[in-house]
């Protein structure tokens, strides 16, 4: 695995999509098509992936069970790595996705109560083991984050948007726990500033990474 393999992290309302868009545009001159941009549930040019991603985010399946959520979450992202990520770094190109592993680990394993050990086994089976060289997490208090869904995302709500504030609690929780035991690789980004003041930061931390200098 010759590239580099970046992820973003963070609850729900903690502004992925806005810093994520912002991020692209200032690499993508840079990288040209070197840079590959992905996301999870689901992925860049990954057919099976995407239909297992509509399953798992119907909100008019509210009777999944939690072990099958993580179950096909897993499915999803070993099709992902299989048809995106890891073709993609074996060409030395830069892979940025939103959310990976430890989303699954976080909302299905803190949020679901399923267990972080039981949830992380999962997806290490499902990877092999494949991790991000760095991962930006946007932290937010759950109950800011969740505002924000309120008054911006009425028209892309999912199933995860509408559980109770205990639920994205425990989310938080088990990021801030991954970030503690992982703090080589996790670099946290206070996603409560402003849009611009968070963008400023994030860019600054992934600068070393992919040996970008002003």
């Amino acid at each position: 695995m010759s590239g580099t393999f970046i992820t973003f992290e963070g609850p729900d309302g903690a502004g992925k999509t806005s810093v994520l868009r912002a991020i692209v545009e200032r690499l993508a001159p840079l990288l040209g098509d070197k840079l590959v941009l992905t996301r999870e549930p689901g992925g860049k040019d990954s057919q099976v992936a995407e239909a297992i991603r509509d399953v798992v985010l119907d909100p008019n399946l509210p009777s999944m069970d939690a072990w099958t959520e993580a179950l096909l979450y897993a499915a999803s992202r070993r099709q992902h790595l299989v048809d995106t990520v890891l073709p993609a770094l074996a060409a030395d190109k830069v892979v940025v996705s939103d959310r990976y592993v430890d989303s699954s680990i976080a909302y299905q394993g803190g949020g679901r109560r399923l267990g972080i050990e039981a949830v992380t086994e999962i997806n290490q089976f499902a990877t092999k083991g494949i991790m991000p060289t760095a991962t930006i997490y946007l932290d937010i208090r759950p109950e800011v984050g969740l505002q924000r869904i309120q008054e911006n995302r009425q028209d892309e709500i999912n199933r995860l948007d509408v559980e109770k504030l205990s639920f994205h609690q425990r989310v938080t929780d088990a990021y801030h726990q991954l970030a503690t035991q992982y703090p080589e690789r996790f670099l946290i980004i206070n996603a409560e500033q402003d849009l611009a003041d968070v963008i400023t930061d994030t860019w600054t931390a992934l600068m070393p990474i992919l040996g970008i200098h002003d």
